[in-house]
């Protein structure tokens, strides 16, 4: 299948492995994807998705002439992309893109539905689907402008050019570089950072900020979250942790 799913403590990682094809995925793979996902249990918080060499290439276009060589394939194929990209959108913890070489068009779509994207400085980024008379889907569209805005998110998708690694750090596609080197020690780093704190925090986080970029507003669901934080054992040993002036264990 070219896809792994490992666990590490609180470290989920899923890592896209058809390096002779530079990641290119697969219309099997894309089907894959929501069902790995589910299979994480609780104890997930935090999730890294990566390739080796290249994050990934893209959809394999080898499968275009077959699987979408007509009007109803095509849709049967977008479907399955846009699931993956909802699954790994609305994973409930953090999800963490760690990018080296490629990240072109499918790659691109699925970099961008994590919640953070951390790159090496040899990486390039692209979404091409001006080159192939596809029109981007909706919802990907969306995490693209909400990335880099308007005007950029217009000049990725109307030209299809390949954009490199300083380029996407400046317009808000990646939020961090490394060299290749210590891209996965950083990924590590982060990981571990964010799977110490307060999980309601998290969490919450995650939620509200989704919704202020999905122009919602504050109502009753929201002010749930700050009612069960408040009432949390995350805030106890919060306050608890400030108080005795050591480091909290959530």
């Amino acid at each position: 299948m070219h896809l792994r799913l490992e666990t590490a403590g609180p470290v989920a990682t899923l890592t896209i492995d058809r390096p002779d094809k530079r990641n290119a995925l697969s219309f099997d793979m894309w089907s894959a994807i929501p069902g790995l996902l589910g299979s994480l249990d609780s104890t997930t918080r935090v999730l890294l998705i990566q390739g080796g060499e290249h994050f990934s290439a893209g959809a394999d276009i080898a499968e275009f002439e077959t699987l979408r060589s007509g009007a109803e394939g095509a849709t049967r194929y977008s479907d399955a992309v846009h699931a993956a990209e909802r699954a790994i959108a609305g994973f409930p913890v953090p999800t963490i893109a760690v990018i080296n070489g490629f990240c072109i068009g499918g790659g691109c779509e699925l970099a961008l539905a994590c919640d953070l994207r951390i790159a090496a400085d040899n990486a390039r980024f692209g979404i091409t689907p001006a080159k192939l008379g596809i029109v981007y889907n909706f919802t990907s569209t969306k995490q693209l402008v909400d990335a880099v805005g308007k005007a950029w998110a217009k000049q990725i998708l109307v030209t299809g050019e390949i954009i490199d690694a300083a380029t996407a750090l400046r317009i808000g596609l990646v939020n961090e570089l490394h060299p290749a080197g210590s891209l996965e020690t950083r990924a590590k780093e982060l990981a571990g950072t964010i799977s110490s704190r307060a999980q309601v925090s998290v969490r919450g986080a995650k939620t509200i900020v989704n919704r202020i970029a999905d122009g919602e507003h504050e109502d009753d669901s929201i002010r749930a979250l700050y009612d069960e934080a408040v009432h949390s054992a995350d805030y106890a040993e919060g306050v608890r942790a400030f108080l005795e002036k050591r480091t909290p264990k959530f």
